[in-house]
């Protein structure tokens, strides 16, 4: 969490930690507070240890409500429930792809709507449901429709290069989300794995059959899991990777004439191509 305080990054901590968890992190990080984001799905139990938490811990003013389809009638009840209890919070709510679903979402009190079905590296909804939409053109129109009501989104998913987090923002997202960008570093959580004189790292997504026995005691018999595991190369330090991405983003403004990051989706123009890169010497980093 140095790290996140040093860079300014926004941390939105999964919903599966308890409460005391959450006092003894507080009470070792009372510095880091500002930036985290407590998360919440809709089940009553969900509702009662969000309340729980942010009345434990004030200085935490953001709400994370994360589920993997925002399209449903009990979701948006469930924003309106949230924003009645936490007037003063600023709340995520998602994942949605349309900018329809977005106002919507925005109308019953969610402030920051998070964009995205299907494209995260870990993820296997589109090959497991047929269900999802193409990252950058829901982020073009989801921003669209989100901040004509004065609100704003974040693209969470199908990030792999800092190119990719750059022409999020041109694409007029407001927060960029990274998963697999961030695994493997000596930050991320899980143990690190050595064979063959490598060092390795686990990497899962939360509908994953890992993640559901961790934390739901396995894969409920009425679904499928929608994620997978895999074994990131370790990386070391995030602070190298957070650095790369910044110095990316940072050049992308450079090259399109952009002064501030909020102008870069004024700035930019999107072009369909059929090989971005030269690859004649592989994938050199």
């Amino acid at each position: 969490m140095l790290v996140a305080e040093k860079f300014s990054l926004f941390t939105a901590v999964h919903k599966h930690y308890s409460l005391d968890q959450w006092q003894d992190f507080a009470s070792k990080n009372p510095d880091c507070l500002e930036y985290l984001a407590a998360s919440s799905g809709t089940g009553s139990s969900d509702f009662e240890q969000l309340e729980q938490i942010l009345e434990a811990i004030p200085q935490v003013k953001y709400i994370c409500l994360d589920v993997a389809n925002g399209y449903s009638e009990h979701f948006v009840e469930f924003v309106k429930d949230v924003r009645k209890h936490f007037p003063q919070h600023t709340i995520m709510a998602g994942n949605v792809v349309t900018g329809e679903m977005v106002e919507e979402l925005i109308l019953s009190g969610a402030d920051i709507i998070k964009v995205g079905i299907g494209p995260g590296s870990v993820c296997t909804t589109r090959k497991k449901t047929g269900v999802g939409y193409p990252q950058l053109s829901a982020v073009m129109e989801c921003a669209d429709a989100a901040h004509g009501l004065k609100g704003h989104i974040i693209s969470d998913g199908g990030c792999s290069c800092p190119g990719d987090v750059a022409k999020a923002f041109g694409a007029g997202a407001d927060f960029v989300m990274l998963g697999g960008m961030l695994a493997g570093h000596s930050e991320s959580g899980g143990e690190l794995i050595e064979r063959d004189g490598k060092k390795y790292k686990l990497f899962y997504g939360m509908s994953s059959e890992m993640a559901m026995k961790k934390y739901a005691g396995g894969v409920a018999e009425y679904r499928a899991s929608e994620g997978k595991t895999v074994e990131v190369p370790y990386k070391g330090d995030v602070e190298y990777t957070i650095r790369d991405i910044l110095g990316g983003i940072r050049s992308t403004c450079t090259y399109v004439g952009a002064a501030k990051l909020k102008e870069l989706s004024r700035r930019t123009t999107f072009i369909r191509v059929t090989q971005q890169v030269n690859p004649i010497f592989g994938d050199t980093h």
